[in-house]
């Protein structure tokens, strides 16, 4: 995954969106060197069912849970994770993602609210999807190509994250997770009990957290 900055992206700022393209690399190793890798949860486990709490406090604990969540995402070779995927049940999202254009993208969300796109802009992307809390497991899923997400970092300001193809599809996927809904949960109940199939068969490559 290569870091490809574009003058548009730059700009991005005047517009009231997040600049997450630059020096990514950079801000993601030092996140994750501050931070300490957890184990995931997975389906089934409670957390992962039910809406987050609301941040309501932007203070160092957040900052460290956010430097673990990065942590956590890399030893699990994610680009994408949600706090209660390492069981905080808090609103909270990192992501370390490349778009359609090789565009690598890096940031955190905090409190985030997916925003209704207009009819015109709804153009469904089928492509597969996996999670980390369904591991070894993937299935076709129908989602718009182009997803803006509304939210705060880490001290508390208003941001707007925008994304277009698998970017887009990142942040819808995280922002479901802290309403409580994963992936399969968007599946037809064949297409699920196949993904849970899929699962079963399969060996995490990374830490989980065996559900009681």
């Amino acid at each position: 995954m290569t870091q490809q900055d574009t003058d548009e992206q730059i700009n991005d700022g005047n517009d009231g969106f997040v600049v997450d393209t630059e020096d990514c690399e950079a801000r993601e190793l030092a996140h994750r060197e501050r931070g300490t890798a957890r184990p995931i949860t997975v389906v089934g486990n409670p957390v992962l069912h039910k809406e987050c709490k609301d941040v309501t406090e932007f203070d160092e604990k957040l900052a460290a849970l956010i430097d673990d969540m990065f942590a956590s995402q890399k030893a699990a070779e994610g680009v994408g994770l949600a706090a209660n995927q390492i069981g905080v049940d808090l609103k909270v999202f990192v992501y370390d993602c490349p778009d359609d254009d090789g565009v690598r993208h890096t940031g955190v969300v905090v409190n985030p609210v997916l925003e209704e796109l207009p009819a015109d802009q709804r153009h469904l992307d089928e492509s597969n999807e996996g999670c980390l809390s369904v591991p070894t497991a993937y299935a076709e899923l129908g989602r718009p190509d182009y997803a803006v997400v509304s939210g705060q970092d880490a001290q508390g300001n208003p941001i707007k994250v925008r994304g277009t193809g698998y970017f887009a599809r990142c942040l819808q996927h995280e922002t479901d997770h802290l309403y409580g809904y994963l992936y399969i949960d968007r599946l037809s109940k064949r297409d699920r009990k196949d993904a849970l199939r899929q699962m079963e068969e399969g060996t995490p490559r990374y830490e989980t957290v065996p559900n009681a």
